[in-house]
Formats: C-alpha cells, sequence, structure tokens
C-alpha cells in the first residue's frame, strides 16, 4: 500500500496516529546506528581506529564517527515518541496492556536470535524491558517525565565520572600488546564457522547485555523525553517552524559538538585508554544537544528539497526494524566466518565508505518494499505477535479488538 502521506506538510498519517516527520527521523537515525555497530562488528580495533599499525585515515575516521554520532539517542527518543503516539491511535484497545505485553515480548524474542545469530550487542533486548517500565511510567507528564530523565541522565554521568576519575588516577593504561593477547580468541572465533561465530556471540552476550543495564538509564531519560515531547505534539507543532529550528541548531550544535570533541578525544586518542569513562560521562551529558540539532538541522533542511528525500527517508523508517536487522545481517555475511570472514580485515575508513553503500541501498529498498507492502517483513511478524493473528484478518470472536493499529518500533 503506497503511502498516502501529504509530501508538502509531512503531517498526515499512514494510518491512524503516523507522523511523517517522525518516520523521517527515524529512517535518518538508522544511518548513526549503522556507522556505529559496523564499526563494532568489523573487528576489535575498529571502533578505535585500527591497531597499532593503523593508517592515519582509519583513526581519523574513527576519531571523527566518535566526535559526531549520537543518533542511538534519536532512535530512544522516537521510540517514547511513537508509544504515546500508539496510544493516541483513538483504535479500541491501542494501548491495552495486553497487547502491550505481546509487544515487548516478541520484540524481545526477535532481539535475543538476533544476539546470538547475528549481533551480540542487540538492543532490542534492552528496549523490550524498558518498555515496560515506559508503559508504567505512561501516565506522567510532560514537566514529570522530563524531570525524571535529567535526573536520570545525571545520575549516571556522575556514577561514570566518578569511576572513570578513579580509573585514571589508580590504574594503568592498556598496551596494544595485553589488548592484542586479550582478543586474538575472538578474533579466531569470529574467523571460524557458524557455530565458532554462535559460540563466541554467546561468550559475550553477559558483558554486552551488562553495558546495556548500565546505560539503560540514558536510554528510558531518551524514551521518556520522547514521551513528553508527543505529549505536546513537538514535531507536529515545531516540525515547520524554521525560525525555531534555526534556534535550535545555532544555540546547542556547538555544545553537542564540544562535548563530541572531548568523548573522542578520551576514547581515540590523544588520551589513553584509562579516560573512556570520563568521555563517555561528558557525552552523556552534550549527546542530547547534539541530536536535538541533527534532527531539528534535518527537518530544516528537508524544507527546501521536500518531497523526495522526505518520502526516501519515510519509507526506511516505517521498516526501521527490518532495516536494523538487516544491517546486521550484511555486517554479518561481510565480517564472519560464515560469510566472507573479512574480521579484523578491514581498516575503519573502508568500513564506514562501506557504509555509505549499505545505506543508500537501504534507502532504495525501502522505497521499493513500502510502494508495494504496508509493513517490512520484521514488522509484520512482530506485528502479528502483537495481535494475536495475521495483520488484516479479522480477529476470531472474543479474541480482541478489530482494529489494526499501527505498530511503533525502534
Amino acid at each position: 500500500m503506497r503511502d498516502p502521506a501529504d509530501p508538502v506538510n509531512g503531517r498526515e498519517a499512514v494510518g491512524p496516529g503516523r507522523v511523517q516527520d517522525v518516520d523521517v527521523l527515524r529512517g535518518f537515525a538508522l544511518f548513526g546506528i549503522l556507522l556505529v555497530n559496523a564499526q563494532l562488528m568489523a573487528g576489535p580495533y575498529t571502533a578505535l581506529g585500527g591497531g597499532p599499525d593503523a593508517s592515519g585515515a582509519d583513526r581519523a575516521a574513527a576519531w571523527a564517527v566518535t566526535a559526531t554520532t549520537t543518533l542511538y539517542q534519536l532512535f530512544s527518543f522516537l521510540f517514547g515518541y511513537s508509544f504515546v503516539l500508539q496510544e493516541r491511535s483513538g483504535q479500541p484497545g491501542g494501548g491495552s496492556a495486553g497487547r502491550h505485553l505481546r509487544r515487548t515480548a516478541g520484540l524481545f524474542g526477535l532481539g535475543a536470535l538476533h544476539a546470538v545469530l547475528l549481533y551480540s550487542g542487540d538492543i532490542l533486548m534492552t528496549y523490550a524491558v524498558l518498555g515496560l517500565v515506559l508503559y508504567g511510567l505512561r501516565g506522567l507528564g510532560p514537566r514529570a517525565a522530563l524531570r525524571i530523565a535529567v535526573c536520570l541522565v545525571a545520575g549516571l554521568a556522575v556514577l561514570l565520572l566518578g569511576y572513570g576519575l578513579l580509573t585514571v588516577a589508580l590504574t594503568q593504561p592498556v598496551t596494544p600488546a595485553r589488548y592484542a593477547a586479550e582478543v586474538a580468541p575472538s578474533v579466531t572465533a569470529y574467523r571460524g564457522g557458524f557455530l565458532s561465530v554462535v559460540g563466541a556471540r554467546l561468550g559475550e552476550l553477559p558483558a554486552t547485555m551488562g553495558a546495556n543495564v548500565l546505560y539503560a538509564p540514558d536510554m528510558l531519560a531518551a524514551f521518556l523525553a520522547g514521551l513528553a515531547a508527543a505529549r505536546t505534539g513537538l514535531v507536529e507543532r515545531r516540525g515547520r517552524d524554521r525560525t525555531w529550528l534555526k534556534r535550535v541548531v545555532v544555540r546547542w550544535l556547538p555544545v553537542g559538538l564540544a562535548g563530541g570533541v572531548v568523548t573522542a578525544c578520551c576514547a581515540d586518542g590523544p588520551l589513553d585508554s584509562r579516560w573512556f569513562l570520563v568521555g563517555h560521562a561528558v557525552s552523556l551529558l552534550t549527546a542530547p544537544a547534539l541530536t536535538a540539532s541533527y534532527a531539528c538541522g534535518l527537518l530544516l533542511l528537508l524544507g527546501r528539497v521536500r518531497p523526495a528525500a522526505a518520502r526516501v527517508l519515510a519509507a526506511s523508517g516505517r521498516m526501521a526494524l527490518t532495516q536494523y536487522l538487516s544491517q546486521s545481517l550484511v555486517l554479518a555475511l561481510v565480517f564472519t566466518g560464515y560469510g566472507l570472514g573479512l574480521y579484523d580485515r578491514v581498516g575503519t575508513a573502508a568500513v564506514l565508505a562501506g557504509c555509505l553503500l549499505l545505506y543508500g541501498g537501504q534507502l532504495a529498498l525501502g522505497v521499493w518494499l513500502m510502494g508495494r507492502v504496508r509493513y517490512g517483513p520484521a514488522e509484520l511478524v512482530l506485528r502479528t505477535v502483537t495481535l494475536g493473528r495475521r495483520p488484516g484478518r479479522p480477529p476470531s470472536p472474543g479474541s480482541g479488538p478489530a482494529a489494526d493499529v499501527p505498530l511503533r518500533v525502534p
């Protein structure tokens, strides 16, 4: 089914409650997710600019991505925003506890498969659990939600900063030789066969889940910020207000970039490995400014080049779950032993160049697929679990509402 959204004002819905600008931003956020995940999937050194003998181009590429990429926060913000749109859909049972529980269970299941088969750094399981928390907090007003979000971010930043400063004061930096010895088994495993790769992912899963738990307050804060914004209709009211969009970009982009530079200096040099958590503490405080600047800048730009560019991004945003999983599938086939086996064999600059090609292909796929079907493949699976039936089919007597409510996923 073709998207009937008005390409001029960007506020008409594909189904009840769907706002095109939200889909546009989600489609854009997919690129930031790809840049980060590709480096982590390509090898143990890639996100750090390569190993000891890496080229200047590789180090510069990794540094630039760390300094400028915070779009994971935009993804989380849009999760909270779309949660409210779901409730506002006006359809019977749109926000029911049973439906929400089935949706989060389905999301958790897809995340578990994703983590084991494709990428151990999966975020969907964490989103599913935090989605239950968000449901419990759905009655919060905008101001209360923002206050809690600020407290969560500030508390986590203080924790990371304190621990990071202790690390700087009391420990020694990790030497390249020591790090190489630590990651050697992982490199061997990821270049092996399917079972070897799955075993490596299972071995990494506790650590990655632990990291997700550590950063869960930041994700929940972004959920709550999205909830607060949606309660006030921020995107619908301000998405075409060029004066307001410019003001946000001018005021907050310098703050966000300054924090990004500090983070990159701590994570990718010239400061050593002990400063990593200090850099992330700074990022927690400044990333919202950078994320807001990117979102407003994109809407400002699309105000001049619409409708084609907006439709392209919105198409991928409508099938964001499918696109997220397909990114991991392609990257796994490129870098692991059950694909081309290029793990730890490609420089950071080449990996990021490949991301541009992959993202371009995904945008083209989104336009083609969303011009022919209503849901992407993963969205269809999740929606079927949520409804307890295939979308479009009438429910059996007593099985729930007949309405087919558009589903929002990260």
